[in-house]
């Protein structure tokens, strides 16, 4: 068995408005920020709508993301989470069928 690699990744996409304002209502509702801030160990977080398609491992993209978003993993001030599969489904957002999602730490 043999390794693939991808030297090029189209990580672009669009989100159907609606589509978006659903997702958007799941990752800012307040039940679900406390639970995130309990995982990143911050008093409370805040979502930046700031969201991105996981990429393939590479030399460009070492993280497994847009290399225009490796500053937020690096940041002690961010968390980048895995949106939850159900929120996707509600929103009815199949493609792409992942996104992570980023939160700035506050307190």
């Amino acid at each position: 068995m043999s390794l693939k690699i991808i030297e090029n990744f189209d990580s672009s996409f669009t989100l159907d408005p609606e589509a978006k304002e659903t997702l958007f209502a799941f990752l800012k509702n307040e039940t679900f920020l406390q639970q995130v801030a309990e995982q990143v160990k911050c008093q409370q977080v805040e979502f930046t709508e700031l969201l991105f398609q996981p990429v393939p491992y590479s030399s460009a993209t070492p993280k497994g993301m847009p290399a225009e978003f490796e500053p937020y993993y690096q940041s002690p001030e961010h968390a980048i989470i895995n949106v939850p599969p159900n929120f996707m489904f509600k929103a009815k957002i199949f493609n792409p069928s992942r996104l992570c999602a980023i939160y700035r730490k506050i307190g």
